[in-house]
This record gives C-alpha cells, sequence and structure tokens, in this order.
C-alpha cells in the first residue's frame, strides 16, 4: 500500500466519518429534541431557544450559524487560533441540516417515535444520538464550534478549566429558557412545563456529556505491541512507511536458544489493531507478538499532556 493510496483513503474515511457524525447530530434535534420542545446546552441550545421564543420565525439553523460564525471571529481575534476545514465543514453542514432537515422528516415518524413516547425517552436517544455524534465529528479532527470557544477565551484571562466553564453556561443556558418566552402551537408554554424542560434539559446534558466522553476514550484507546521476528527490518520498515507509526528496535535475547535479536516497540491507537497484524502477517507468518492494552499514551500523534 503506498503512502498516496493510505493517505487518500484515511482522508476520505475521515471527512466520511465526520458527515454521518453531523448528521447524527442534527438528526438528534430533528427526531426527538425540537418535537417536544426540549432544550440543551451550547450554541445548539441557545438556538432552540430563539426557535421557540420566535415560534419558529427564526429557525434553528440560521441562529446557529450566526452564533458561530461570531463565536470563530472572536476566537481569532482574541487567541488568535486557525480552524481546519472540518470544523468549518462541520458548522456549515450542521447549521444547514437545523435548517432543511427537520422539514424532510415525516410527521408520523415523527409522533410515532418522538411524541407518543414521551420527552424522557426522547431525551436519552437524543442525547445518546447526540453524543455519538459529536464524538464522531471530534475523533476525525471536526468540531461543531460552540461554548468551547467561549471558555477558551475565558481560561486565557482567569485561572480556571476550560470544563467547568463549558458547564457553567449550559447550566446558565438551560436556566435562560425560564426567563425566556416559549410558545407551543402559538399558546405561552406554562411554567410548571418550563420548568420540567429545565430538568430535561439537565438530563440532556448529562447523557450527552457521558456518551461523548465513553466515544473518545474507546476511540482514542492504545495498545503496545512487542513483535519478535527475523524479518523484523521489513516489518519495521512497512510499519514507518506504510502505516505512519513510530518504531523503537530494543536489543534482547532468547534466553532458551542463547540467541541475541531485536525486539520491535509500537504503539499505536486500537482502532489500527488489526490492520497492523495484517501487515505483520503477510510479512512473517510466523512472528511472535505480545498486544497489551495502554491507559496513556502521550507525544506526537496522540493526546497531549495539558498544563
Amino acid at each position: 500500500m503506498s503512502f498516496f493510496r493510505k493517505s487518500f483513503f484515511t482522508v476520505i474515511k475521515e471527512w466520511s466519518l465526520v458527515t454521518v457524525g453531523i448528521l447524527l447530530y442534527v438528526l438528534a434535534w430533528a427526531l426527538f429534541l425540537l418535537p417536544n420542545n426540549l432544550v440543551g446546552g451550547g450554541v445548539s441550545g441557545i438556538s432552540s431557544i430563539i426557535q421557540y421564543a420566535t415560534q419558529g420565525t427564526i429557525q434553528m439553523g440560521y441562529s446557529y450559524f450566526v452564533l458561530n460564525a461570531i463565536l470563530i471571529i472572536a476566537a481569532v481575534v482574541v487567541l488568535g487560533m486557525g480552524f481546519g476545514a472540518k470544523t468549518l465543514y462541520a458548522i456549515v453542514l450542521a447549521s444547514v441540516g437545523l435548517r432543511f432537515l427537520p422539514g424532510l422528516i415525516p410527521q408520523e415518524i415523527i409522533q410515532h417515535l418522538a411524541v407518543e413516547n414521551g420527552k424522557l425517552l426522547s431525551v436519552l436517544m437524543g442525547g445518546l444520538m447526540s453524543g455519538i455524534g459529536i464524538g464522531m465529528s471530534i475523533s476525525n479532527g471536526g468540531s461543531t464550534g460552540g461554548t468551547d470557544i467561549v471558555a477558551l477565551i475565558w481560561t486565557k484571562y482567569h485561572n480556571v478549566s476550560p470544563g467547568k466553564v463549558i458547564l457553567f453556561l449550559d447550566f446558565v443556558i438551560i436556566l435562560s429558557s425560564l426567563i425566556i418566552p416559549s410558545y407551543v402551537d402559538g399558546a405561552p408554554m406554562p411554567i410548571y412545563e418550563k420548568l420540567t424542560t429545565v430538568l430535561y434539559g439537565l438530563i440532556l446534558v448529562t447523557v450527552n456529556s457521558n456518551v461523548l466522553d465513553l466515544y473518545i476514550s474507546g476511540s482514542k484507546q492504545s495498545v503496545q505491541l512487542l513483535i519478535l521476528s527475523k524479518e523484523y527490518e521489513k516489518i519495521a520498515d512497512s510499519i514507518t512507511q506504510d502505516l505512519h507509526r513510530g518504531v523503537t528496535v530494543l536489543d534482547g535475547k532468547g534466553w532458551y536458544t542463547k540467541q541475541d535479536m531485536k525486539v520491535l516497540l509500537v504503539v499505536t491507537r486500537k482502532t489500527d489493531l488489526n490492520l497492523l497484524l495484517r501487515y505483520i502477517k503477510q510479512i512473517d507468518s510466523h512472528a511472535f507478538l505480545s498486544v497489551s492494552s495502554v491507559n496513556g499514551v502521550y507525544g506526537k500523534g496522540f493526546d497531549t499532556i495539558k498544563k
């Protein structure tokens, strides 16, 4: 497999997964959350409140795009940070999806899956789908923007973690639905229904964040391989040139045979393990391997150590 083919298919896979992830995120709102007048955290939560307050005059997709555009401009001015093409693509795709997808889903499906099954099930399903969708996007280099930009700006000047800022913002956004007028079928939403909406919003944020964390931690799980083979040079070249992973060559000695040997040490993502094993088998089907899970890997190509 050449470098060009590997890179080409990797790029196609990443962009495809970002697209699927954003569509799952949009579908969660269009199918489960918006039909039940539910709110959540982040820019999507603000956009949903605006849509309910204007009785649908300002569609969620419009405000979602405008708010994210303002936040990105603010981040560039304050932080000087750049945003990748996948992040911009994800924001535009989510905005377009939130504008048009709700009108494309048949009302019979929405009534059967979301409305008739109640708000609690809709919150759980919406939180599950949106968490998986955002996780797919983030794991492949995309992002939905939102309040994480505000958190980065705030933490630049204040000694507080971004997670606490995002949690505080989500809490404020959800509580704001109590004082901002909301309309259901043209009638103002009663205060008792607003209180339950706040409760459901807190449940939604909890489900969403936990699913997101589980997905990202699973997709970033790493493994460590020890490889013993007479063809260690070919295996090392294949891993570094085709799979673009680092290889460390260690000196070893088989105590049973009393022969010197080379041991390859490789750390890679668990998702790449099967492909790596196929490479090794093609070169040396008699290679001896040991595979173990590792809890944390920091450095180029993996996680970075937080300050």
